[in-house]
């Protein structure tokens, strides 16, 4: 019996990485590009995780939990009733991936990757966020990149998005390809 996810259902995509790599732009153009929803995974934190975050305090794993649970459930609910979904998420280390994947088996990661400076240059630019660029060092701290045995794509953000997205595409194809021998 082969116990691993298929994908029956909708896409299920988790755009992660840091904060500055470009999430919610990279993950709006791709769900307009798949044709679903797209959610950005800051909307589902709770108002205390928001204002932790603001004070510039990093969250620690016991305010992640619940959070990642809803990443999992908005991206399951849209598997299954069949409009697909992508998410913005961090996603940062492989337990919260694993996290996310408890509750949506078929979702797949695109790993937004860059070099530290591009990343606080953009979120220096940001005026309508709540996550400070002093966070950022904090954030590359904990990255645990996707490894090959996880259900992941890495794409340099060192292009325009429009690139980005279809590179993000045609990986996400080859992981889909490969669930489906």
């Amino acid at each position: 019996m082969n116990s691993s996810p298929t994908q029956t259902h909708a896409p299920q995509i988790v755009v992660m990485g840091v904060s500055g790599s470009g999430k919610s732009t990279v993950g709006l153009a791709l769900a307009t590009a798949l044709d679903v929803p797209f959610t950005d995974g800051d909307s589902l934190h709770s108002q205390s995780n928001i204002d932790k975050m603001a004070a510039g305090v990093p969250l620690t794993d016991e305010d992640r939990w619940p959070w990642l649970a809803e990443v999992g459930r908005v991206l399951h609910d849209s598997g299954q009733s069949g409009a697909g979904s992508v998410v913005a998420c961090s996603a940062l280390r492989r337990s919260y991936r694993d996290a996310i994947l408890a509750v949506a088996p078929d979702a797949i990661f695109v790993h937004l990757t860059g070099d530290r400076d591009v990343l606080a240059r953009r979120m220096s630019g940001r005026s309508d966020h709540f996550m400070p660029t002093t966070l950022l060092d904090s954030q590359i701290d904990t990255l645990e990149p996707p490894h090959s045995d996880e259900p992941a794509v890495h794409v340099d953000i060192d292009q325009p998005v429009a690139g980005i997205v279809e590179s993000a595409q045609a990986r996400i194809e080859s992981v889909l390809g490969d669930r489906n021998r």
